[in-house]
């Protein structure tokens, strides 16, 4: 039988830029968190090298009164289950990125998502700071490492990193940047501090 390609039953194999480099030798497991609306889905396709998973849906008015959407009232899709991204650090050093979705009533998801992970990046909006509040307190309840990325919104004033620091009741050792997750290079560096944190806590482990 002659399945051709233009036949609807036919499925496509992986593209050749989706597969793993042959020089990859460790992959680690990245999750983006963070309140609904604060930007994890669009780091996640701006810093993916390969064709992003999202599972984005349009906003229902099933959501109205459930979902908290002030501060983003023009939001009209949300996250349902997870993003998945992966970037190459290196040649050897491969990160699979999953974002979790940011509404409290899908938070029960976040377990399998967390299942694994080395460390995690909270995206923070400073015009909400509030959703972050219980994001960073469940990271800290599983003893996750973490990094905080504030996403500079066109809309947000500027706010020293001290001052962003003691609202989130973060400790010295925590590290706070500053991102435009629509920009491939700026997403990459919040994931490369990242991974500098988690080699430097493994150092401070191997010496104590």
């Amino acid at each position: 039988m002659d399945l051709r390609s233009s036949d609807p039953l036919v499925v496509a194999g992986p593209r050749s830029e989706d597969a793993l480099p042959e020089t990859a030798a460790a992959a680690v497991k990245i999750v983006i968190v963070g309140g609904f609306g604060v930007g994890k889905t669009t780091l996640v396709r701006s810093v993916s090298e390969i064709r992003p998973l999202t599972t984005e849906e349009t906003m229902t008015q099933a959501g109205v009164g459930v979902d908290d959407t002030a501060g983003v009232e023009r939001k009209t899709a949300t996250t349902v289950a997870m993003d998945f991204g992966r970037i190459s650090i290196n040649r050897e050093l491969v990160l699979y990125l999953f974002g979790t979705p940011g509404q409290q009533r899908f938070w029960f998801l976040w377990n399998g998502l967390f299942e694994g992970a080395l460390g995690a990046v909270v995206l923070v909006d400073t015009r909400r700071l509030e959703v972050s509040f219980d994001v960073i307190g469940r990271l800290e309840e599983r003893g996750v490492p973490f990094v905080v990325a504030i996403n500079t919104f066109p809309e947000a004033p500027p706010h020293p990193v001290e001052e962003l620091r003691a609202a989130l009741d973060l400790p010295e050792h925590v590290p706070i940047v500053h991102c435009d997750a629509r920009k491939r290079d700026s997403s990459r560096d919040v994931l490369l501090t990242l991974m500098r944190y988690l080699h430097s806590l493994a150092l401070s482990t191997e010496a104590s």
